[in-house]
Parts: structure tokens; C-alpha cells; sequence
């Protein structure tokens, strides 16, 4: 039996909620052989997050200011790496490669755009290992939707678990992986996860979420907004397809008092959510949730009510669900080494199995 070789892999993530970067290391094969080794979330300053959320949305930078925050969030990223050693204690020349999620500015597949910053040859100096990043232009360039980029990973790591099963992904936006008993991976960004809730939490409290629902908790969920929401054609457009953080009309709830547009929020995650059945050949058997909404208790009982089976966190199954993103660029640069698929016909549209990927070295060119 010929084996495989499995490599040490770190990925970085910094996704739409702009907390900070998760940083995780896996060894791994790229493709069934997963081995979670370490991981750290290092938060970003105030300054750098600020600088962030000024940029959220743009689509050029015709000034430059942009491409210098870039450097700083590279930074910022080289860093994390260097706290993910410290505490694994792997030393870098040990590590075969960084997947570099980067931080998504626009992302509209449907014109054929997707704009992620961070400089990958910047990274593989700083680090001393090369990175692997832009991991969603190859599949855009060829018709899908370059999100989400995680299935794959997530088959890989669901191993037996009885299937119909779902991966649900509560970060700013959330995301479904449906794993069928026949084999089938299906995905597809579902509708909102935390951005919305996130931002409302800081607007009104000046706190960064709705820690422990205790906001929503509070309040009452306005259901004619929410009807408004999930009369959009997104909800009924078959999958796959997905979503931009700030795709959603923030005057319908601005309003509403601090409480009822937290409790107005959640719910329309959860709604959103739940109609995501309607695009599931068969009825997961059980939903296990990653990302930072699986800490929402108002969130997570209102999922168990609206879907009618267990709704549980992954950290259940033993996996580390603060780093379940971060694991899967470190897979994914796995696999775009290998020039393997990283999306698939039934995980974005694109049409074939498509790998992705820009590739730097850190050995120096002289």
C-alpha cells in the first residue's frame, strides 16, 4: 500500500467579524488523514481592526491606503504564526506550508469578483515557510462562487459520523455542508451569521458580541422584518451560491430598540437558516455547528426548535471549534500543493473540480 506523505500545514483566518486571527496547526495528508495539532486566537488591535472595517466593501484602492493596511494585517499575521510556534513548539523550518486565508474585502461572484488582502510573498519572507494564498480567484475566474471554501474539510474530518449529517459554520455569515450517505457534499452560505448581531451589539452596547444572547434574550423578535428578509429571491435561488457580510438592508430593523433588534437578528439567523432544508436532499440527522455563533445560546436553542433534530457544537465530536477555519486553509494549502480540488460542482457551482491557490516561496532569490 503506497503512503501518503503528510505535511505539517499552519492556516490563518480572519473572517468578516474582524475579531482577529485564528491560527491552527494539522498534519495532514490532503485528503483523509487529518491530525489537529495546536492553535491560537491572537485578537486584533483596535487601531488595525478600525483600519479593517474602513475597507470592508471597497473594490479598488486608488490611493494606496488600503495596500498599507495590508502590510500591517500581513504583519499582524506573520505574528500570529510566530505565537502558533512558541506554543506547539514546531520550529518553522518543520512546517511545509501556510495556507493564507487573508482578509475578504468584496466578495460578488455573481460579476466575478472577490477581493481577499494579504501579501503571500510578504508572509513566506516574514515566516521563513511558504504560503499558499488567494484560494478563491481560480474557482471565480471559472464561474462559481468561490465560497464556501471549507466542504472538503469538513468531509475530511466527519470521517464516520452517521450521515445525513450537517456542518453548520456561524461566522459573519454562515454556511452549510450537507455530507449525504451516498457521498454527497453540498454547500452553500445560508444567510447571515454574527455580522449583522455584531454590529448592532457594538452600536448600541459598544461591545464587541451578543455575549451569551443575553441582548436577544431580552427582546422580541420582529417577525415582519424577518418576513421581509426571507421574501428575498436569495432564499429560493437553488445552491450553490453565496453571500457578501453586508448584503442585507440595515434600515428595515435600524429603529428598533437595542433588545428587539438584537432578538430580530438572532431569529433571522436561525429562520435563515432552517429554510436552508428546503435545498437538502435528504433531512440532516443531527447539525453540528462551528464558528463563533455556537457560543450563542439563544442561537443554538432556537436552531434545535426551528430544525427538530440535536443540534450540537463540534467541540462534542473533539474538534477544536474556534479553529475549524483556520484547520481548513492549512488543509487546503495541502491540497492546492498537490493540485487537488479545493471546490467542487456541488460546493459552488464551479464547473468541474477546481484547484486554486497562488503559490510563494520563502527561499530567497538570489
Amino acid at each position: 500500500m503506497e503512503h501518503k506523505k503528510v505535511y505539517t500545514a499552519i492556516g490563518l483566518m480572519s473572517g468578516t467579524s474582524l475579531d482577529g486571527i485564528d491560527a491552527a496547526m494539522i498534519r495532514t495528508d490532503g485528503q483523509g488523514y487529518v491530525e489537529y495539532v495546536g492553535s491560537v486566537c491572537i485578537p486584533y488591535d483596535k487601531e488595525l481592526r478600525e483600519k479593517l472595517r474602513s475597507c470592508l466593501g471597497a473594490k479598488d484602492d486608488p490611493d494606496g491606503r488600503i495596500g498599507r493596511i495590508e502590510i500591517e494585517m500581513t504583519r499582524a499575521h506573520a505574528a500570529a504564526v510566530d505565537w502558533l510556534l512558541a506554543k506547539t513548539g514546531v520550529h518553522p523550518q518543520d512546517v511545509d506550508v501556510i495556507g493564507f486565508h487573508g482578509q475578504t474585502l468584496y466578495h460578488d461572484p455573481d460579476n466575478g469578483f472577490t477581493w481577499q488582502i494579504g501579501r503571500g510573498s510578504m508572509l513566506a519572507q516574514l515566516t521563513g515557510i511558504d504560503v499558499v494564498n488567494d484560494m478563491r480567484s481560480a474557482d471565480v475566474k471559472a464561474g462559481g462562487q468561490g465560497a464556501p471554501l471549507l466542504p472538503l474539510y469538513h468531509e475530511a474530518r466527519a470521517g464516520t459520523l452517521d450521515r445525513p449529517v450537517a456542518i453548520l459554520n456561524i461566522g459573519g455569515v454562515s454556511n452549510v455542508t450537507y455530507l449525504g450517505p451516498d457521498g454527497a457534499v453540498i454547500a452553500f452560505d445560508t444567510g447571515p451569521g454574527n455580522a449583522l448581531l455584531d454590529d448592532w451589539v457594538r452600536r448600541h452596547l459598544g461591545r464587541p458580541y451578543d455575549e451569551n444572547g443575553m441582548l436577544a434574550r431580552q427582546g422580541k423578535a420582529h417577525q415582519e422584518i424577518i418576513e421581509k428578509y426571507l421574501a428575498q429571491p436569495y432564499f429560493t435561488a437553488q445552491p450553490p451560491k453565496s453571500l457578501d457580510r453586508d448584503q442585507w438592508d440595515k434600515t428595515l430593523y435600524h429603529h428598533l430598540s437595542a433588545a428587539d433588534g438584537a432578538a430580530t437578528l438572532a431569529s433571522f439567523t436561525v429562520q435563515s437558516i432552517a429554510k436552508a432544508l428546503d435545498h437538502l436532499p435528504e433531512t440532516p440527522q443531527t447539525w453540528y455547528v462551528t464558528g463563533g455563533g455556537r457560543h450563542n445560546p439563544v442561537l443554538m436553542e432556537g436552531l434545535e426548535k426551528a430544525l427538530g433534530v440535536p443540534v450540537k457544537s463540534v467541540d462534542e465530536l473533539g474538534w477544536s471549534g474556534d479553529s475549524i477555519e483556520a484547520e481548513g486553509f492549512a488543509y487546503l494549502a495541502v491540497r492546492s500543493v498537490l493540485k487537488l480540488p479545493l471546490t467542487l460542482p456541488t460546493t459552488t457551482g464551479v464547473g468541474q473540480p477546481t484547484t486554486g491557490g497562488v503559490y510563494y516561496t520563502a527561499k530567497p532569490s538570489f
